[in-house]
């Protein structure tokens, strides 16, 4: 799915933020904060690539961002269905699991393609299993163990992705956690 835009996306400058999560709380704090800087779904299609070892924080700080963007009900882990999708009126939320999948050809059987689209988010765990069968993220999530806790690093990757990020640095409940105001 190389494109383009992929190609203008991976071109901008980089904008960089860090965390020090504490604990699983503070995971599901940044999830929300993500959901409240979103820069919604007027800002077309929009693409969060989570990484991170397993049990780093991924599904908790999707599930925190899914719950505060409105989706009610269960939300699930993607790991064994591989997607699950959450419509909330204008945005349609695609939370994706790759840790299972074996490469770009069984990514592309998914059919992501389809929500490729104005409205969409796309939020996906374990990006690095899908090589060029994914559009370039506009955002960048990284956890990583450290000490008792997380570290959480967020790059921008777009404009989009940036816009997403210059918000998250506004968000005064999160101010404890960041480490770095690049």
């Amino acid at each position: 799915m190389a494109t383009a835009d992929s190609k203008r996306r991976n071109s901008m400058p980089e904008a960089e933020l860090e965390f020090a999560l504490p604990d699983s709380t503070a995971t599901e704090i940044l999830g929300a904060a993500l959901a409240r800087a979103f820069p919604g779904a007027s800002a077309g299609f929009v693409a969060l690539y989570l990484s991170g070892d397993l049990g780093a924080g991924k599904t908790t700080c999707v599930r925190s961002l899914l719950r505060t963007l409105g989706v009610e009900g269960p939300v699930r882990s993607p790991t064994y269905t591989l997607v699950e999708t959450y419509r909330l009126g204008a945005l349609t939320c695609v939370h994706v699991d790759l840790y299972r999948v074996h490469g770009p050809p069984e990514v592309a059987e998914l059919g992501l393609r389809d929500v490729l689209a104005e409205g969409h988010l796309l939020l996906v765990e374990w990006p690095e299993k899908a090589g060029q069968a994914l559009p370039a993220a506009d955002l960048e999530l990284a956890l990583v163990y450290q000490a008792n806790g997380r570290r959480a690093q967020l790059r921008a990757r777009s404009s989009s992705g940036a816009r997403w990020l210059s918000n998250l640095q506004r968000d005064t409940r999160l101010a404890s956690y960041v480490t770095n105001l690049t």
